[in-house]
């Protein structure tokens, strides 16, 4: 076979065959340049590698991220329905303790609106019952009505002694007259005579006067009382006393 006709055949075969092998070889060659300029500087080569693994691992970070972010949203929703629930519950029990307990409660009787007829004001005598004032008591101008008051106002001080004692002893004594006066006995001779219904002298008048009287020795209440207040000191009541004392 001529020689150019092997070499057709050749460049044929090589072209048919070898064509994946010559890629191969020129991609080989292309790593090999990109290999040696790396080689040359190790710094862009450590970029060109970080660079790789910075760009696949960012892409996971935000798929991480997203997943944690979608779980969080989900967990907060998941609080806000429970708490807006609980939040429901207390309300519904608040209103079914407040209906609870205005059941329970007595209803309040309705309110009257019809217009009641004005009162006339009551007046005060009306309101309150006369107290009558008891009249003072009175007593006659005369032996019963001296000896009657004599009696109360000796009630009054604790002064003991009866009607029937201060009448006798009265009798005895000045025959009831208020204006008696004893010019005789042994007072009189001193110049303290006895005077009045009860024969009082003057220094005796006065030690034993009752205030609320007269302090005229002729006054017949006081000249009574006086007189009973001393017998009461001395004897024990006029009642006592039967003769000259």
């Amino acid at each position: 076979m001529p020689k150019h006709s092997r070499i057709r055949g050749q460049r044929r075969k090589l072209n048919s065959s070898h064509k994946i092998a010559i890629v191969g070889v020129a991609a080989l060659g292309v790593t090999t340049v990109v290999v040696s300029a790396g080689t040359s500087s190790a710094e862009p080569a450590s970029r060109a590698v970080t660079s790789a693994h910075v760009a696949y691992s960012t892409e996971q970070i935000k798929d991480v991220k997203a997943s944690v972010t979608d779980r969080l949203a989900g967990d907060s929703m998941k609080i806000e329905a429970i708490a807006a629930q609980k939040k429901a519950d207390e309300t519904a029990r608040q209103q079914a303790e407040a209906k609870r307990q205005a059941a329970a409660e007595p209803q309040a009787a309705p309110q009257r609106t019809e217009a009641r007829p004005a009162e006339q004001p009551a007046s005060r005598s009306a309101e309150r019952p006369q107290v009558q004032k008891a009249a003072p008591k009175t007593y006659a101008n005369n032996l019963d009505g001296w000896i009657r008051e004599s009696l109360d106002i000796m009630k009054s001080k604790g002064i003991p002694g009866s009607y029937y004692g201060l009448h006798r002893n009265i009798m005895r004594e000045s025959s009831g007259n208020p204006m008696a006066i004893n010019g005789w006995d042994t007072n009189a001779a001193k110049g303290i005579p006895s005077k009045g219904l009860l024969q009082v002298i003057q220094p005796t008048f006065n030690a034993y006067h009752v205030a609320g009287t007269s302090w005229n020795i002729y006054d017949p209440v006081a000249n009574i009382t006086a007189a009973c207040n001393y017998a009461a000191d001395r004897y024990g009541s006029m009642d006592n006393v039967n003769s000259a004392y």
